[in-house]
């Protein structure tokens, strides 16, 4: 399925009409037309990819981490949020690798979901996510190629957010579901490698930027156990994310680590 699954929620990016698949190209009235890459996603960036797009270094990084259940904790929290019936169309902001759009889509048999990034390679992997996940370039400060109010839940897990856009894409009873690490989340790592902080406002700072559009629902805090995890597995926490671009030092053995995520649900205000 994969594109098919995205048949009836894109637009185009230059002028905002309805998007139809034809054959291998995408189109919109106005003859704007948009090749599907053989990997199977559509580029819809309208824009060259920026310098801090992930690499497919730091997308395999990632895949690896979420393969091995370390931030499954992450995804039950998500998966609370979302009802099991109803929410049929269901979209990925940042998408990376799709893990966490997939394992939505995969436990609601009607549901499809689309993932965004602005990177290429996230592309690549995401198109691999489900067969119920189509795969799209987009740059979220750019506008969303997607069609107004057609969406029953917007998902944002560590990634930048676009509120005007979120609002505009969602149905007026539809969610919006955003994970952000707290202060403590992979403290020690932090600590003792010298990464990017996390501010402690960081969360009072969503809640007021949200407040323009939406309606703040609910806020649960998922935390794992602290555990000790091996060089690897280190490595690949500090290189999947933006310390990436920062030249980070390698693993100097088995760390603790503890995981503490916020999941926030909102919803629309009323037009």
């Amino acid at each position: 399925m994969s594109l098919h699954a995205a048949h009836d929620l894109l637009r185009c990016p230059h002028c905002a009409a309805d998007l139809t698949a034809d054959g291998p190209r995408w189109r919109c009235p106005a003859g704007h037309s948009f090749d599907v890459a053989k990997q199977g996603y559509l580029n819809l960036a309208n824009g060259p990819e920026p310098a801090n797009a992930d690499t497919p270094a730091m997308l395999e990084a990632r895949a690896r981490v979420q393969a091995s259940g370390l931030f499954d904790v992450v995804s039950e929290a998500l998966d609370q949020q979302v009802p099991l019936t109803g929410a049929t169309t269901l979209l990925e902001a940042g998408a990376g690798t799709g893990h966490y759009l997939a394992g939505l889509v995969e436990g609601r048999p009607g549901a499809r979901g689309l993932a965004l990034d602005v990177s290429r390679a996230a592309a690549r992997r995401a198109s691999r996510a489900h067969h119920r996940v189509a795969s799209v370039v987009a740059d979220v400060w750019r506008g969303l190629p997607v069609r107004t109010a057609s969406l029953d839940v917007v998902l944002c897990v560590f990634a930048p957010r676009n509120l005007a856009e979120f609002a505009r894409v969602l149905r007026p009873d539809g969610t919006l579901l955003i994970a952000t690490p707290t202060a403590g989340h992979l403290a020690e790592l932090r600590e003792r490698y010298g990464l990017l902080g996390i501010d402690d406002d960081k969360h009072d700072r969503l809640l007021a930027a949200a407040s323009e559009y939406f309606a703040h629902e609910h806020t649960a805090v998922a935390k794992s156990l602290t555990s000790q995890v091996a060089a690897a597995v280190v490595d690949d926490l500090i290189g999947m994310g933006p310390n990436a671009f920062h030249n980070p030092p390698r693993a100097a053995g088995a760390e603790t680590v503890r995981l503490a995520v916020r999941v926030s649900r909102f919803t629309p205000l009323a037009a």
